[in-house]
């Protein structure tokens, strides 16, 4: 069944997409705010990268219309990128301009700035492009205890990875808030400015996937490129001709091999 098959008879609206992905998708660590243990193979699942092998995977284990949603125990499992990817998908099947950008929470937890994705999408009536965290469904507005509409997501409740990388830069927040379990710092937030520029030019990656001018250490970090690659990011729209030549330099540009940091090994793509 190709995409197009699976997506037809959905709706248009992006909060209507939004509720249909979380019919889909069950997100590999809040899993259990819904009474759900995970097996080893429902953990493999979160490792699915092409949006593609996501739908496939989903009708061959329910082949009932997509609108429908499945129980929670059933359902596909993944994290933030997958409910991100799937949504923009679908949007973009709706004639929606719409792209993944990757970045930083701050509703997950007090005081911290969490690893995350959402939805960009150009909001035809504010003519804005607008954020949707497609994950956040009644379940997790309840447990995280949501105050906004998260199909439109304040600019200060998510900030892009260039974003937070040059407000970290300039001082005006504390690197050692951004991260996520027990990694954190400047160094991780420019591996996330790496990943928002190879989204915007169509790759969306797994957050844990590493490869180019990514560091481990903040000594490390290549600041001339993070600085350059961030300004660009933060105002996509007015530099779409040099995201899409910066992302040609191999420091940038995803290769036909990443490292897998969760599975610790190097996988071809």
């Amino acid at each position: 069944m190709t995409l197009d098959q699976a997506f037809t008879g959905l709706p248009t609206d992006p909060a209507a997409l939004a509720g249909v992905v979380q019919g889909l998708l069950m997100h590999e660590h809040v899993a259990p705010a819904y009474g759900l243990t995970l097996t080893e193979a429902q953990h493999a699942e979160a490792h699915a990268r092409p949006v593609e092998e996501i739908v496939r995977r989903i009708v061959a284990h329910d082949a009932r219309p997509l609108a429908e949603a499945r129980p929670p125990g059933e359902r596909q499992v993944g994290v933030c990128r997958h409910f991100t990817l799937l949504h923009v998908a679908m949007l973009r099947r709706a004639g929606v301009r719409a792209r993944a950008r990757c970045g930083f929470a701050a509703y997950f937890e007090a005081g911290k700035y969490l690893d995350h994705w959402v939805t960009e999408y150009r909001n035809a009536g504010a003519k804005a492009w607008t954020l949707v965290d497609a994950q956040l469904d009644a379940r997790q507005r309840e447990i995280f205890r949501i105050a906004f509409d998260p199909v439109d997501v304040p600019r200060d409740q998510f900030l892009v990875a260039g974003d937070a990388w040059q407000r970290c830069r300039t001082g005006r927040l504390d690197p050692r808030a951004f991260g996520i379990l027990d990694m954190y710092g400047l160094w991780f937030i420019a591996s996330n400015v790496i990943r928002d520029v190879a989204a915007l030019n169509d790759r969306v990656m797994l957050p844990w996937d590493v490869w180019g001018a990514m560091a481990r250490k903040d000594e490390e970090i290549d600041m001339a490129l993070i600085d350059r690659l961030a300004a660009l990011t933060v105002e996509p729209d007015r530099h779409f001709g040099e995201l899409r030549a910066i992302y040609q330099d191999p420091r940038v540009k995803v290769p036909a091999t990443v490292f897998n940091a969760v599975r610790n090994r190097r996988e071809t793509l």
